[in-house]
């Protein structure tokens, strides 16, 4: 029998080994509730408050119990620190002979065959001369590299352009035909996960596996003992991308480059090849100029009033079509061009699947719009049956943890959304004391959120607030426009005189530190900044958020999962949208209290929480603050802070 209330206790191994460890009850239950779920090949919903500890809670009793394991993280920044930091102190502390294994998706590992190829490719055409520079360092890189793992690389930024000429993707990756096969890292990495005892991947990377037998899970999850989802709220989002069908113009694009550079070397007296790889170019490009707009989703519905995208897809399907027959006639010259006759025909397969109505009647069907690629999505309006497939291949522990995933303790959204109907739950408040160390706030005679000055309003009242936590807030906004609306009026504005820092500015990371340097900031977001984002101490003594984070009803997919749920005499907004915007709201409120000595005031603009029957259930789910509507009463918070701080 595991004793891990020793491990877990004032002079156990834990508190001896681990800087700043502290005894939780909270902890330690949760770590039992694991141990016991592990032991019993069971499946566990655990919410666990901040504070718990929850990572060293799942570690223990994975790392004393669990055979072989695989750790899925929402992050691939999560997924570096568990593999750098958190498994290793962990692993010291027990004395445990486990080994560990970092496996990211193949997008992340040079290619030694694409860099080759871009290195001596006397036609390709670089954006500018950092970027080769960059190849330089690429090349250089490669050589003495052991992972091939581009995070490791800190001289090239992680979005320049030139990572996707030498990094391969599942469409042109060569495979065991690559003449650089044994030395290829993407190999090197699965290998490393099939003999290691804990794999450390992404979401991502778990669902792109399931579901294409791409990433090297496959071999992996037949041999696993237990899989441990952490953020694990983030999955339904996850599997519903995986587990649908979509096709970019960015991916054909990928593909019309590919095609060309094989064709200039093996076939380049085929005047035909050429001519079809450029009118199928065009037909791409011609087929994203049909929608003007940028950043948005769109339904087949919206779609049927645009009278250029029927006609544009139409002709990108016949041109592909001559593309995938004359590629046919010309694959045999080379392992490049038969590589590309695979990808032409299931990119055209994919496309035509779109497009015909009968093979996608239990998807939604959407189109989303980016700066220069245009997306077609199939979406399934329901995941929990085909997650709930892939559990029972194979008995195993299953662990879902994250900080939010009930609505008060309720746990039955998140089961239903995601298969889980045996789960066992469990919740574990956080530690810290909210009821002291934090006060809610939901200002006065603010308009409905439909208002169409509401952002100037919230704004308004913000300000007051602003000055008596003397900056040192995150202002969270729940679209785009009204992020930079806020920025517009609080640049504008005369009682504003903190530094201001916007999404979009810099690296998410690069924005943190210049708000924890800068000590009296205000950092404007949207979706990047409500998790998976710790700032502890007075540099973060505010979290403002302009209005509940209820999806957009006009999201495609949206939309249609509530007119089927409607359909079958269920409520989609008490069973589905309120629940979704609870899981949100924590998220954001999560920012605001991240240690035992932190203060702060969560300051929710939307009245909604107050005047409409479903606010109590909101409130309530968030941790048990202090709760006023009084402006004073914050002024006061805040000055009695400075006053504490000054003793």
């Amino acid at each position: 029998m595991l004793d891990l209330e020793s491990i877990f206790s004032s002079d156990g191994v834990l508190s001896a080994s681990i800087p700043g460890f502290h005894v939780r009850s909270q902890q330690l239950e949760m770590a039992q509730a694991i141990a016991d779920s592990i032991e019993k090949h069971q499946v566990l919903v655990a919410e666990a408050g901040t504070g718990t500890g929850k990572t060293v809670a799942y570690l223990v009793p994975a790392l004393l119990l669990g055979g072989k394991v695989i750790i899925s993280t929402g992050t691939k920044t999560l997924q570096d620190q568990l593999f750098e930091r958190d498994i290793p102190m962990v692993r010291s502390a027990l004395k445990v002979p486990v080994t560990i294994a970092l496996l990211k998706g193949r997008a992340n590992y040079i290619c030694h065959y694409h860099l080759e190829k871009t290195v001596q490719d006397t036609h390709a055409t670089f954006a500018n001369r950092d970027e080769i520079k960059y190849l330089h360092h690429i090349e250089r890189f490669a050589k003495h590299s052991t992972t091939g793992d581009k995070s490791s690389l800190k001289d090239v930024p992680e979005n320049a352009s030139i990572w996707q000429m030498v990094t391969s993707t599942r469409d042109n990756c060569l495979g065991s035909e690559c003449a650089h096969f044994k030395q290829c890292f993407v190999m090197e990495a699965r290998k490393q996960a099939l003999s290691a005892d804990v794999i450390v991947v992404n979401h991502h990377l778990f669902f792109a596996d399931v579901m294409l037998r791409d990433e090297g899970l496959s071999e992996l999850l037949p041999a696993c003992n237990t899989v441990i989802f952490d953020e694990a709220h983030q999955l339904p989002e996850t599997a519903s991308l995986f587990f649908g069908e979509s096709i970019s113009t960015g991916q054909l694009l990928d593909l019309v480059h590919d095609a060309k550079v094989e064709a200039i070397q093996s076939a380049a007296e085929v005047t035909a090849l050429a001519n079809v790889i450029a009118a199928t170019e065009k037909a791409t490009r011609d087929l994203r100029l049909t929608i003007p707009e940028d950043n948005t989703r769109l339904s087949l519905a919206m779609l049927k009033h645009n009278t250029s995208f029927g006609p544009a897809l139409d002709n990108l399907l016949e041109t592909m079509t001559a593309l995938v027959k004359l590629l046919e006639s010309q694959a045999e010259r080379s392992e490049g061009l038969e590589n590309c006759r695979q990808r032409a025909a299931n990119h055209l397969y994919m496309v035509q699947n779109w497009r015909n109505e009968a093979e996608l009647s239990d998807h939604v069907r959407w189109v989303e719009v980016y700066h220069q690629a245009l997306q077609l999505h199939a979406t399934p309006l329901n995941v929990a049956e085909i997650f709930a497939r892939q559990m029972n291949a194979s008995p195993r522990a299953w662990i879902f943890t994250s900080a939010t995933l009930s609505v008060k303790k309720d746990f039955s959204h998140y089961n239903d959304e995601m298969g889980l109907a045996a789960a066992q739950t469990a919740c574990w408040d956080s530690p810290f004391n909210f009821a002291e160390q934090a006060v809610l706030y939901v200002p006065t005679d603010l308009p409905e959120p439909h208002h169409r000055q509401y952002t100037d309003h919230v704004v308004q009242v913000a300000l007051p607030v602003l000055r008596a936590s003397r900056g040192r807030a995150f202002f969270l906004c729940t679209s785009l426009r009204a992020m930079q609306r806020v920025h517009e009026l609080l640049v504008q504005s005369d009682e504003f005189d903190y530094p201001l820092l916007l999404q979009g500015q810099g690296s998410r990371s690069y924005l943190l530190d210049q708000f924890r340097a800068l000590d009296n900031a205000v950092l404007i977001g949207s979706q990047s900044f409500w998790e998976g984002v710790d700032v502890r101490g007075d540099a973060l003594s505010l979290v403002i958020i302009d209005k509940l984070p209820f999806a957009s009803p006009d999201d495609p997919v949206l939309s249609a999962r509530i007119e089927k749920m409607n359909n079958e005499g269920r409520n989609a907004f008490m069973e589905y949208q309120l629940p979704r915007a609870v899981i949100n709201l924590k998220q954001g409120a999560g920012r605001l209290i991240r240690d035992e000595t932190d203060r702060g005031v969560l300051m929710i603009c939307d009245p909604r929480l107050i005047t409409k029957t479903y606010g109590k259930q909101i409130w309530q789910s968030l941790p048990p603050m202090k709760r006023t509507r009084e402006l004073a009463e914050v002024e006061r918070f805040f000055a009695e802070r400075e006053n504490a701080s000054t003793l």
